[in-house]
């Protein structure tokens, strides 16, 4: 008869798999699904994620996981038997903290006001979403309350992305990170300003799609075990380790945001290409955290897409695509132009620079619907005066201000994960330079399996054993600090403006 430990890799098995289908289901109602099937799809959603939950939180479960935590006394905490039964019991707890029917609430809620968000942005109208955001506050107040937390109702959703975070600890992340921001913008603001108008034009939808899965082939995501599809907000997600599909959406008058948004979506989907094999089906087969996720499409998006090399080798096949708008335009052109630091109204398109402010204040209009100090009805103004004050600018309309991101169709405390991504990618950067000394070069011939071959050995080869801030400390050797993200933004833009 099988041990514990195997046993308990069994039921896991079964979870992982029924999960992989309900991820199949998000994708196709994210890219093909008729508006039509919106009611059936939340039914069915409903339907699966309940089984998944009353599998999870099984008393066998608990039995097994008591029976290996016997099993593997004596190993090591970092041993893979150690790592899986610590994690599984993380995973235990909090989804035995969650009544059935709050799960159901939560899932045929979330996939129901996926649709009217699409319809309120679509109409630019705040009023249609309001009463679906404000359901999910409650919602989100609810489930904080079953999962418990020590300081605030925050923590609690965010553990679910950031295991060991919290938000007094974001706090601290932000209030060193926002000043440094805050002026190396305005130094810029008065700096003459990079020319980018080139990226405005006419750019074919059909020539877009194959620039865009050209660039992410270059970069080393495979698509003989994924593919691209359009979206009207660009995702990745994950079917397996051989089904790992990435989305982007499409501007025909601006070339930026999908060859962009195709770069980050393909370092989420080389992670998980990248996890261990091995592991697979079970609770170590997957990233560290939203967080460590994050940092791995902000890595390859911004400082490996973003950077002189690669701007450099990746012309001639911009002038392939588009011969008209990039026959006349040098490297350096394109590279100062992809870097324009400009506040922006959508988080997605915004520069290195400014982005973070994106999510502080997102963050921070989460804290304060929770606690009840900002209305819901009152969302669309304070996102604006918010905007105003940290970025200079003022959203036209409810779509391209609070309507702009799909993220409260179902909860909060997803959004720091951003932030923290590019903390860590700048801080594995940093390591990175000094391993691969002459990966500039590499990056500029083209050749970017050195950078692959060096995050898949210290970050996704790891899936879930360590916990992120352990992750960090072991793959960089020092604790997650802002100092590598704001030297990583002066020393890049300063040069970029001359300042």
């Amino acid at each position: 008869m099988a041990n514990a430990l195997q046993q308990l890799k069994a039921y896991q098995k079964k979870v992982i798999r029924l999960s992989e289908v309900s991820a199949i289901l998000d994708w196709d109602q994210l890219t093909y699904m008729p508006a039509g099937a919106a009611a059936d799809r939340a039914d069915q959603q409903t339907t699966l994620q309940m089984l998944i939950h009353n599998l999870a939180v099984d008393p066998e479960v608990g039995r097994l996981l008591e029976a290996s935590a016997a099993e593997v006394v004596g190993q090591p905490e970092g041993s893979e038997d150690a790592a899986l039964v610590r994690v599984s019991k993380r995973d235990y707890d909090r989804s035995t903290r969650v009544p059935s029917n709050l799960i159901e609430e939560l899932v045929s809620h979330s996939s129901m006001a996926y649709e009217v968000w699409v319809k309120a942005r679509k109409q630019s109208d705040f009023s249609i979403f309001a009463p679906v955001l404000r359901k999910t506050v409650e919602l989100n107040k609810r489930l904080a309350d079953c999962l418990g937390y020590e300081e605030h109702p925050y923590d609690a959703l965010l553990s679910q992305h950031e295991p060991g975070m919290t938000a007094s600890k974001l706090r601290q992340l932000f209030a060193e990170l926002r000043p440094a921001l805050v002026k190396l913008v305005a130094e810029i603001a008065a700096a003459p300003q990079v020319d980018s108008s080139f990226l405005r034009g006419d750019f074919a939808v059909d020539r877009q799609q194959e620039l865009t899965l050209e660039a992410v082939g270059i970069l080393g995501y495979d698509t003989n075990r994924g593919r691209q599809d359009k979206t009207v907000h660009p995702f990745c997600t994950s079917f397996s380790r051989n089904d790992v599909r990435i989305t982007t959406r499409y501007d025909e008058h601006m070339l930026g945001g999908a060859l962009y948004a195709s770069l980050h979506e393909a370092g989420h989907a080389m992670y998980e290409q990248g996890l261990p094999g091995h592991l697979e089906l079970t609770a170590l087969c997957r990233a560290a955290s939203s967080g460590v996720h994050e940092s791995q499409s902000r890595l390859w998006e911004n400082m490996v897409g973003r950077s002189r090399q690669f701007c450099a080798y990746f012309l001639p096949r911009l002038v392939h695509y588009f011969p008209e708008t990039f026959n006349n335009i040098s490297a350096e052109e394109l590279y100062r132009a992809v870097n324009r630091v400009e506040p922006s109204l959508i988080r997605v398109e915004a520069d290195e620079v400014t982005y973070n402010l994106h999510i502080i204040l997102r963050f921070e209009l989460e804290i304060a619907m929770l606690e009840g100090r900002l209305d819901i009805d009152d969302l669309p103004d304070a996102w604006d005066a918010a905007m105003h004050e940290m970025l200079g600018v003022i959203p036209p309309s409810d779509t391209e201000g609070c309507l702009q991101d799909v993220h409260w169709s179902s909860g909060f405390g997803g959004f720091p994960a951003y932030t923290l991504g590019n903390l860590i990618a700048a801080q594995l950067w940093n390591s990175i330079r000094h391993d691969l000394p002459n990966l500039g070069s590499a990056i500029e011939s083209g050749n970017c399996a050195p950078l692959l071959t060096w995050l898949r050995d210290h970050v996704h080869s790891l899936g879930a054993r360590l916990d992120p801030m352990d992750l960090v400390q072991h793959s960089t050797g020092e604790v997650l600090d802002s100092k590598y993200l704001i030297s990583y933004l002066h020393e890049k833009y300063r040069d970029i403006y001359g300042l």
